[in-house]
């Protein structure tokens, strides 16, 4: 339901009536851009859909991945079957590739996620399903391979999703434009991404798959890939710009000659159109654009804003900056105050102050705020010193912890809390909750007893960070528990009505003047995106229900997690912490126990999250430092919505 949550626009390259081979002048895969997966998967589905129907002799063979990144397409060709616009009656499927060992009628099987998916919603026949059979004896192995490539070859479209390392099926790292299907070694990395496909126990992972090779992948008339989100921006990069290499094997089919490559705004942001569209086309050079072209120029020249020279923007594609906004060094001054004005030591406005060049204002004071944290820590990983900060300044300050994260507690720390309730003396729930744990079923939801247990860590944890600088954890701390989240599993359900009215009952509660939320724009079908999206839904409802005039001085501001930060071309605030406010923020962070050191999935970095936000916060003020502004021992940086 809903809108798909995009950022604001501030400029960029004009894309009307730019020939496509200018466009595309730096790609050697070209990249058809959207603003979110959705549109982008409607318009794969075009494609296949018109292939489908303008195939006329014997079965249309079409190729297709598993995973999270065709989602939205699966359920846009299952709605097209509905409505009676497509049938797959003649169609042939060839799945790229299958866990091994594993049967297909596991859960966490790719056969049956590809089933569940799409397969048992549409009309296609079951002789006409093919999908890697995980079940074969290794003695037969090789010969079931050599049998699988002949079918996968000569494919008439393939669309598959790639990794974040540029992997296209289990083709890793290594793997050349010669492998045909075959059966590969999953490396501890990739294990531990498909461990919560195995309730994130990489012991019950399978260490092998089956997959088609590249040189199979090559073999298809036509190729569509596809990513979403900001965590495959790198790869992206690499896969659409970058040289033919084995290190990232989706490169190499770049020697396809029928090959293009759907991406959203945000896996595309490190593409040369996106990160310097003035080495493309004409731009719409608006204030905020002008100061991500002088921020960037800054960091190919190495210099700081006011030291950048004629020269500097003539020699690196400028040009047409100066021609459209005027003098080089009236652009300097300009950008200089520009960013100099988004810090701020008073995060909820300065009272009594001028705040004509602040980026919040002085008024009302004290504050309402409300704080939204999709997880129960996300909240001090993410903003844990401008949280400290409004608390101390006398700001109203409320934080509402959107899911129970509960699916994120490991068994043993369950254990370990029960172990120790018995050793204080009350009752010995030991033994009974480790029969529990021990019914758990791979691929299945998790108990709900259990999950009940693990939210309430999570909660009391949750409660700990916060009291730690003075935060009243009975009055200000709200637990929404949004019943998206409630699966029991790393898939999740639908968000509906019911997630909203949730938000919106606080949100008019307390009548904020300010609502702090995750601005993550990774996995579109991650919790912090729909968090957010839930969030900005129920503001949306409260503005057109026409009864709640105090929305029109509620302003959004839009924090990032602990792997991403905000590019300083898009900043509005940026508040600079002092040593002692990392060290609270630090020390908050540690009362989220469950979450140190055995944390479950913590992705491919292997530090603690309190090491990758200190990072995180220094890198940014080491940015603005370099850029000549003050010297500060770290930053968080804020975008405002609305």
């Amino acid at each position: 339901m809903g809108k798909h949550f995009t950022l604001p626009y501030d400029g960029g390259l004009i894309e009307k009536n730019l020939p496509a081979d200018i466009l595309h002048t730096y790609e050697k895969i070209w990249a058809h851009v959207y603003p979110e997966s959705r549109p982008a998967s409607y318009a794969i589905a075009d494609v296949i859909v018109e292939a489908i129907n303008a195939h006329k002799d014997g079965l249309f063979r079409l190729g297709l991945t598993t995973g999270s990144t065709p989602i939205s397409l699966y359920n846009e060709l299952a709605r097209r079957y509905e409505a009676g616009l497509v049938s797959f009656k003649n169609v042939e499927i060839v799945s790229i590739d299958e866990y091994y060992p594993s049967s297909q009628k596991e859960a966490q099987s790719r056969n049956n996620r590809l089933h569940k998916a799409l397969l048992d919603l549409v009309d296609i026949k079951k002789e006409n399903i093919h999908i890697p059979d995980g079940s074969v004896s290794p003695e037969k192995l090789s010969e079931y391979c050599a049998q699988y490539d002949k079918i996968a070859r000569g494919v008439d479209l393939l669309v598959i999703g790639i990794g974040e390392q540029g992997q296209v099926g289990f083709n890793e790292a290594g793997s050349n434009e010669k492998t045909h299907t075959r059966v590969v070694r999953l490396s501890y990395a990739s294990r531990k991404r498909q461990a919560g496909n195995f309730n994130h126990d990489i012991s019950a992972t399978p260490d092998k798959a089956i997959t088609i090779g590249i040189s199979t992948m090559l073999s298809a008339k036509q190729i569509i890939l596809m990513a979403w989100g900001e965590d495959k921006a790198p790869a992206v990069k690499a896969i659409v710009e970058g040289p033919e290499s084995a290190d990232c094997p989706a490169s190499l089919l770049q020697a396809h000659d029928n090959v293009s490559f759907y991406v959203d705004e945000t896996a595309a942001s490190l593409l040369t159109r996106s990160e310097a569209p003035w080495l493309v086309g004409p731009c719409d050079w608006t204030p905020k654009f002008v100061r991500k072209a002088v921020v960037w120029l800054c960091q190919v020249t190495g210099k700081p804003i006011l030291k950048l020279s004629e020269k500097d923007y003539l020699n690196n594609g400028l040009s047409q900056l100066l021609e459209t906004v005027g003098a080089f060094d009236k652009i300097n001054i300009d950008v200089f105050n520009d960013l100099q004005h988004t810090i701020t030591g008073w995060p909820g406005g300065k009272p009594n102050a001028d705040d004509s060049t602040r980026p919040v204002s002085a008024k009302p004071f004290p504050k309402t705020v409300l704080i939204f944290s999709p997880h129960p820590d996300d909240d001090v990983i993410s903003m844990g010193g401008t949280f400290i900060r409004l608390a101390k300044q006398g700001h109203d300050v409320h934080v509402a912890y959107e899911t129970s994260g509960n699916v994120a507690v490991h068994d043993d720390v369950v254990l370990q809390h029960m172990d120790c309730a018995f050793q204080l003396g009350f009752a010995d729930k030991f033994d009974e909750v480790k029969k529990i744990i021990e019914s758990k079923v791979p691929g299945q939801p998790e108990p709900r007893a259990l999950l009940e247990m693990k939210g309430a860590i999570r909660r009391s944890e949750a409660r700990g960070a916060v009291r730690s600088f003075g935060l009243n954890d009975n009055t200000n701390v709200h637990f929404l528990n949004l019943p998206f989240y409630e699966s029991g599993g790393i898939k999740k359900n639908p968000r509906t009505q019911a997630d909203v009215d949730i938000i919106k009952d606080l949100i008019k509660k307390l009548k904020p003047h300010m609502i702090f939320m995750a601005g993550d724009l990774a996995d579109p079908h991650g919790t912090h995106r729909v968090c957010t999206e839930a969030a900005l839904e129920a503001m949306e409802q409260l503005k057109e229900e026409g009864n709640n005039p105090w929305m029109a001085e509620t302003h959004v501001w839009l924090y990032r997690g602990a792997w991403m930060e905000w590019e300083l071309g898009r900043v509005d605030m940026a508040v600079p912490l002092s040593p002692e406010e990392v060290v609270m923020k630090r020390h908050a962070i540690f009362r989220h126990l469950s979450q140190k050191d055995i944390v479950p999935f913590p992705g491919e970095d292997p530090r603690e999250f309190w090491q990758r936000a200190e990072e995180r916060t220094q890198n940014t003020a080491k940015l603005y430092d370099e850029l000549g502004m003050a010297e500060y021992q770290a930053m968080e940086v804020f975008l405002k919505l609305y």
